[in-house]
Parts: structure tokens; sequence; C-alpha cells
């Protein structure tokens, strides 16, 4: 599968989806959190709503590197689909908050009754299995330097 084919499956599959594995830490601690997210494909980020005093909040604050997954839930083997993560999360503001809580409550009007901060997570590597198109078969994404 060409790199491009790869990026238009893990897009598929990331749209489709909507609650992510976060996970954060610093030397001292390590946190994980499960988040709805929307993907914006074109800039190849998540984006999460979560208070800045969690515990994961915090922590991604003080080191903003993150790693995930997104995955759903099968009982057969050769159904078996997901994404590994790794990116930078920051907190959104100004127009790009407003941008991104505008398509995050479309999807989750629930949300247009939460004043909770929206943060972003820029993908730098993305790895997803998906054994539909072999068992173990990767298909592999990575950002390009000064992406």
């Amino acid at each position: 599968m060409s790199p491009s084919e790869s990026l238009a499956a893990i897009s598929r599959y990331l749209k489709k989806q909507h609650v992510l594995s976060l996970c954060c830490g610093t030397a001292d601690d390590l946190w994980c959190a499960n988040c709805f997210y929307v993907f914006a494909p074109q800039q190849m980020v998540l984006w999460i709503m979560t208070e800045a005093n969690t515990r994961h909040g915090e922590l991604m604050q003080q080191q903003p590197r993150v790693a995930g997954t997104v995955s759903a839930q099968t009982k057969t083997v050769l159904l078996i689909k997901g994404v590994q993560y790794r990116g930078e999360i920051r907190r959104l503001t100004g127009g790009d908050e407003a941008q991104a809580r505008a398509t995050y409550c479309q999807r989750f009007p629930v949300a247009r009754t939460v004043s909770a901060p929206l943060w972003e997570i820029r993908l730098d590597e993305v790895k997803m299995v998906d054994n539909a198109l072999g068992f173990g078969k990767k298909l592999l994404w990575t950002r390009e330097a000064g992406e």
C-alpha cells in the first residue's frame, strides 16, 4: 500500500471513531484518560475537550508530548483495527479554538453546555493495525519535518 493510500485508510478510520485514549506524563508521573475527539484530516490533528485541572490536564501542560490509541471493540481477531499515535498537545485559543469548538459541538451537541477548554493533538506518528487487510497488517504515517 502506498503512503497516500495508508494515509487515506488511517483518516477514514479516525473519522469513524470518536473515543481515544490519551497517555501523558512527566519523569515522575504517568496517567491515561479516555476522551471524545473529532479528527481534522487536513491538519492531521485530533480535537478533545477536557479540563486543565484534571490529572491528565495538569500533566500535559507540564509535558506536551502525548501518545495514545483509538480502537473499536470486536471479538473476531480477523476484524481487529486500531491506531496507535504519538504527538504534541496544546490548548487552543482565539480563532483556532472557535473553529475547533464549532466542529466539536456539531459532532457532540451536548458539548454546547460545557465550557471546558479545547485541546489539539498534532499527530506526528500514526500506526494502524488492520487485520482485515491480512493478519497483523500495519499502515504507517509520519509527519514530515517542517509540517
